[in-house]
């Protein structure tokens, strides 16, 4: 039987996003594009002209494999590759596979993550505090690092944080402080590129219904994940509309910033 929580997560009936070619012809690199925010962003990008390299771990190649197919019933190219981003020369794999299969690069979505809940610091792993630090944010500067040589004025990096990082949630600690090191590095990385042409930006959801959060989560926790003023969680497709703001020239005056996507929870950040 559907419970609450999922069918809350439902949310209500709507009308999908309407394309307009705005990243006509575009080329993109989304991390974590297997499912959830990533494949959302695959889609709505390539419903807008984009082709994609997506990122994946190789026990996600049956997600990723549908995310290519949704991807291509558009007209548009989907690339994958299967890899840990977690050191440095896995990074450089991704740049140069999409430089080889893309023909270069003006998007970078810098989405892949991971959480595990942990209640107390004193039972946090210092093993598992390293690993989210690896996947979190290590490999955003290192993909940004590889990739902008190749970038040209009117390109963009969309870094994914998360609302965690301004309420300080305190059962995911080490994912919330990699979440806030997201919000610096992208407000950082924008200051040093805006003079190149090139706007770096983030987007910081609330709850959002994927496939982290079951796998993820407790109960208890995924009873509470309908807490925002809106009332329900967040669909990935909802999450995605901002990176396509963010990717096209719809936000050419916005670089630096953080859009919150979260549900109603003001964070004034």
């Amino acid at each position: 039987m559907e419970s609450r929580t999922e069918r809350s997560a439902r949310g209500p009936q709507s009308q999908f996003q309407q394309a307009a070619g705005k990243l006509m012809d575009k080329r993109a690199i989304i991390t974590g594009g297997d499912s959830g925010i990533g494949r959302a962003v695959a889609i709505l990008f390539a419903m807008e002209g984009a082709n994609s390299l997506i990122t994946y771990l190789p026990e996600e190649e049956k997600d990723a494999q549908e995310t290519k197919r949704r991807v291509e019933e558009t007209g548009r190219t989907c690339c994958t590759i299967a890899v840990d981003l977690r050191t440095k020369e896995n990074c450089r794999k991704v740049v140069e596979t999409a430089l080889e299969q893309l023909g270069g690069i003006d998007i970078l979505v810098n989405n892949a993550g991971y959480q595990n809940m942990i209640e107390d610091i004193a039972n946090l792993d210092e093993a598992q505090w390293e690993r989210t630090f690896d996947t979190n944010i290590h490999p955003f500067f290192y993909l940004s690092k590889y990739s902008l040589p190749h970038m040209k004025s009117g390109s963009t990096i969309i870094n994914c944080a998360s609302v965690n990082a301004y309420v300080g949630r305190p059962d995911l600690l080490d994912y919330t402080s990699t979440k806030g090191a997201i919000v610096a590095f992208t407000r950082g990385l924008s200051n040093q590129q805006i003079g190149n042409g090139i706007r770096v930006n983030c987007v910081c959801p609330g709850p959002v219904w994927t496939p982290l959060i079951p796998a993820t989560m407790t109960s208890q926790a995924m009873e509470q994940f309908s807490g925002v003023p809106i009332g329900r969680p967040g669909q990935p497709s909802e999450i995605a509309t901002c990176f396509v703001f963010l990717a096209s020239q719809d936000s050419s005056y916005i670089s630096g910033q953080s859009l919150h996507p979260n549900g109603g929870v003001v964070v004034n950040g």
